[in-house]
């Protein structure tokens, strides 16, 4: 059992990342499926699947992880935990932060479900920022 699951997830890729391994497993929960989703969305993974195990009641999320063709860099640059148990960091839909001028992204928990910082704006909500990736 972990104390931040956010940030054991955001380790978990990270790790994997500079390993260059192609697939991370991670325990699944429902916040870190939507994650992943907005992590495909915004073209940072190549895809995701949810998958039970047999002996296992929690099931596990298979990431596939994206990298250049020809100089085999990440598409993920930096994954960055920003509201963690400690200290919570929230965002009115005013100081909404901008991740590297808009070439970044940060996800928010918002009342609305996890979404990304544009998103929030355009709905007019604002939440917890959970993380920031570029």
């Amino acid at each position: 059992m972990t104390t931040d699951p956010i940030a054991d997830y955001l380790t978990r890729i990270r790790n994997a990342i500079h390993a260059n391994h192609s697939i991370v497993e991670i325990p699944a929960s429902k916040t870190k499926t939507k994650l992943t989703e907005v992590l495909q969305e915004k073209g940072y993974i190549r895809g995701y699947k949810v998958v039970s195990r047999p002996n296992s009641v929690q099931p596990i999320i298979k990431i596939a992880l994206k990298y250049d063709v020809f100089t085999k860099q990440s598409a993920i640059v930096k994954l960055q935990r920003v509201s963690k148990p400690g200290l919570r960091k929230y965002a009115t839909v005013a100081a909404m932060p901008s991740v590297i001028n808009g070439l970044g992204i940060a996800i928010l928990s918002t009342s609305k479900g996890i979404m990304t910082d544009k998103e929030a704006r355009k709905t007019h909500v604002g939440g917890e920022v959970l993380c920031y990736v570029y």
